[in-house]
């Protein structure tokens, strides 16, 4: 079993889901989210940008599991933000998915002049009872704020770049302090740093894959993650992290890897124009 999180609205989240991005290939996608709710997974994370959505609502379907037990997230894209356009592109994933509600919706990156009113749509859609948690992607404390400012619904999860590489300390306080859950996008840093020497060194001390101490560490800092993968092998290792911990010495060695360094783009500079 995966364990889950409880959000600020009541609802559960689990600690582990699976990432779909770049996943092109209709058949390869499908056999992997099957494996994955084999091997126990119950989140599948999507967006409209990976146009894998179809795939995904392909996938739960033949998978025999009832609807409740499975956590699905998927994304408005850039082009498609503002108030009415997030509604219209809401209305387009869920036919896509097939499904009639979505657990968590998100604003895929904070378009500046239009992500404060993404997120109202993003609002009157939990009002509506189309998605059980609203949410944000990309989004630093100073986007945060200005929702804020004017929601009337607080965001209940923030999907960010986060590893041992980019720790986000100062982000995920803000989003604490806020109740605002923190998942990571990337949580194994695009794989650049599966070869870490201290990462190495502690897998090896325990006998896990550097991937799993990754994930353990996400895990034990109250952080979700989505890694991406088609292997079922590396599916399946993931998964197993939630039968060993990591001493205070080896989380307080992982987290001085921190560089600030990014293997995706900066929401404060990032280029919607694709």
């Amino acid at each position: 079993m995966i364990p889950s999180k409880t959000l600020a609205n009541g609802v559960s989240m689990p600690y582990l889901g699976l990432g779909v991005y770049k996943m092109t290939n209709p058949d390869e996608t499908i056999q992997a989210i099957a494996k994955a709710l084999e091997f126990g997974y119950r989140a599948v994370d999507t967006a409209a940008l990976y146009y894998n959505e179809e795939e995904v609502g392909e996938a739960i379907r033949a998978s025999g599991l009832s609807r409740e037990e499975l956590f699905i997230t998927t994304k408005v894209w850039n082009a498609d933000q503002g108030y009415d356009n997030t509604l219209r592109a809401f209305e387009t994933s869920l036919k896509k998915l097939d499904l009639e509600y979505v657990d968590l919706y998100l604003t895929h990156w904070p378009v500046e002049e239009k992500f404060v009113d993404t997120y109202r749509a993003i609002e009157r859609l939990y009002e509506q009872k189309l998605i059980r948690v609203p949410g944000v992607s990309n989004h630093h404390a100073h986007h945060l704020e200005k929702i804020l400012s004017k929601a009337n619904i607080l965001p209940m999860v923030n999907q960010i770049e986060l590893h041992p590489y980019l720790s986000q300390g100062e982000l995920r306080a803000f989003c604490k302090e806020n109740d605002i859950a923190v998942t990571a996008w990337s949580p194994l840093g695009r794989g650049g740093i599966l070869q870490d020497e201290t990462i190495t060194k502690i897998a090896e001390e325990i006998g896990k894959t550097t991937a799993q101490v990754i994930l353990r560490w996400h895990y034990q800092q109250d952080i979700l993650s989505i890694p991406k993968s088609v292997t079922p092998s590396r599916i399946e290792e993931n998964a197993q992290i939630f039968d060993f911990e990591l001493s205070t010495q080896q989380i307080s060695e992982l987290n001085q890897l921190n560089r600030n360094q990014r293997f995706g783009k900066n929401p404060d500079n990032f280029k919607f124009d694709f």
